[in-house]
């Protein structure tokens, strides 16, 4: 009780000293901030919904993930020829040029060239070349047939003139996006300007989930999405300034592992750890029932998913029973060190996983991290077991980025360093496959297969969650987590109402 009332004192005194601020830039509070502006490059979920923003893509998807044209339409000329006509208006740069079918070509050589080091060049290897035809047509030529192959094409396209330069995009955007770059006064904020009418939106990192919620309140922040525990949820949308959209998502939340590691590297202990995880307790307990167990990278209704993959219960016992035969029995218990953020819900979460492993005999040591250092040690494999999440998963290629044995950083973004050539094979049978039934047919064999290897331990699909103030209207949750809602929010001056500190508003704590 004493932490629920000095965070109503703070509040109380946040409130009565913060003023909202008088221009009309629409902020948005996050977590983390972005860490690359070339989508070449970005792998973290920020970096992406803000990249895509700023660059056009060549596809889309709807909301069950299917591809759909967004810069150009396309046309299969053989199992191993596409072509693809750029669509009209064509969008432009900010130098006013129209994107060509050679900025496209461009774009993807360069993710294709080792110089680059993109992560993302393993998804790419079977273009075999790409042959521009006119300002508005190109032809991509595969090494061997794949129906799936459009929905591949969701790199933020680049200006040739820019790339052939070796543009610093990281730091200095440029794309054809719904926003230009404006300004990054610091590694905290990032400004984007909307070209439609010259909206600015601010992206402040604010760590704290607590700062976040008082700034919401106070109206220094207009929207906060996800990465909220459930109780400041709760109590954010009893405010009569603050509107919460609610929408079922795709947020895949895991436990990663090394698979060099000598005890975690054992698939009889990944199984222990994942028979000894209550899931639907957390989900219900610590989520709010804002998540649903998890068995596979795709949820059920992603054309991907599939209902009849049976997970991992909790069952203790049976945890046991596998780490005695894993050779840990008696006093011998397995000790683990668990990397996560300094993110207070996620170290909550750490700490419930800790609980739960002891009780089966495992002991876990949690090793937090401010983001940079935790996600830098996770992308050089400097990790025993950690928690993560792959947010906007929509197309096949994910397999092959994160599982194939090829795929090890800077190839793909397999840092666990798990290899099973069984899981190659049908990464490679099913990207081979020429009719769509046979592919899924394959990759449902092959989420079968990473079910019992366990490169993850899936958790759970985590729900996304808006909170906006009266100062911004029009905004639209999605499904899959982006920020696409901005390309049509409004700035309004309706005044902000600040909440009362009421008994009905205290107890929401």
């Amino acid at each position: 009780m004493t932490i629920v009332w000095l965070f109503i004192l703070f509040i109380s005194i946040s409130l009565g000293c913060t003023e909202s601020p008088p221009e009309s830039t629409i902020r948005i509070g996050l977590s983390i901030a972005p860490t690359n502006l070339d989508p070449r490059m970005a792998t973290d979920a920020p970096s992406a919904r803000v990249n895509r923003l700023l660059y056009s893509t060549l596809v889309d998807f709807a909301e069950n993930a299917t591809p759909l044209p967004a810069l150009a339409r396309w046309e299969a000329v053989t199992p191993t020829q596409y072509r693809f006509h750029l669509l009209e208006p064509r969008p432009t740069f900010p130098n006013g040029d129209r994107i060509t079918a050679k900025d496209v070509q461009e774009t993807y050589r360069s993710v294709q060239d080792p110089k680059t080091a993109s992560p993302h060049r393993g998804i790419y290897q079977n273009i075999q070349h790409i042959e521009v035809l006119s300002e508005s047509t190109l032809d991509f030529f595969l090494l061997h047939p794949d129906s799936l192959f459009p929905s591949y094409l969701v790199i933020g396209i680049l200006p040739a003139n820019l790339i052939k330069i070796a543009h610093p995009f990281h730091e200095d955007p440029v794309g054809s996006g719904p926003f230009t770059f404006h300004q990054r006064p610091d590694d905290t904020r990032l400004i984007l300007k909307r070209r439609k009418d010259a909206q600015l939106v601010e992206f402040i990192r604010v760590s704290d989930p607590t700062v976040r919620s008082l700034k919401l309140l106070a109206g220094e922040i207009h929207l906060l999405q996800n990465d909220l525990p459930p109780e400041l949820v709760a109590y954010l949308a009893e405010s009569p300034s603050i509107s919460l959209q609610h929408k079922q998502g795709s947020k895949f939340t895991y436990l990663g592992f090394n698979h060099l590691d000598p005890v975690v590297g054992q698939n009889l202990i990944r199984k222990a750890i994942a028979h000894a995880i209550n899931r639907e307790q957390i989900i219900r307990f610590v989520l709010g029932g804002r998540a649903r167990p998890a068995h596979a990278l795709f949820p059920p209704n992603h054309w991907l998913g599939s209902s009849q993959l049976e997970g991992y219960a909790y069952d203790p016992p049976q945890a046991k029973a596998l780490l005695d035969q894993a050779g840990f029995s008696g006093n011998r218990s397995p000790v683990l060190i668990y990397k996560t953020s300094t993110d207070s819900f996620r170290l909550r979460l750490a700490t419930i996983l800790q609980e739960q492993l002891q009780q089966v005999g495992i002991t876990v040591s949690i090793h937090s991290h401010d983001w940079g250092t935790f996600y830098g040690d996770i992308k050089a494999g400097h990790f025993q077991m950690y928690s993560l999440s792959w947010v906007g998963l929509k197309t096949p290629d994910i397999f092959r980025q994160a599982f194939h044995s090829h795929s090890v950083p800077p190839q793909g973004v397999n840092r666990g360093q798990y290899t099973d050539p069984v899981t190659d094979d049908l990464i490679e049978q099913a990207e081979g496959a020429s009719q769509n039934q046979t592919q899924q047919q394959i990759y449902a064999s092959l989420q079968q297969r990473l079910l019992e290897t366990l490169p993850y331990i899936p958790l759970w699909y985590e729900d996304n969650v808006a909170l906006a103030t009266t100062a911004i209207r029009g905004y639209t949750l999605r499904t899959d987590g982006n920020f696409d809602g901005l390309v049509d929010v409004q700035w309004t001056q309706s005044p902000s109402t600040q909440p009362q500190l009421t008994k009905e508003t205290r107890s929401g704590l």
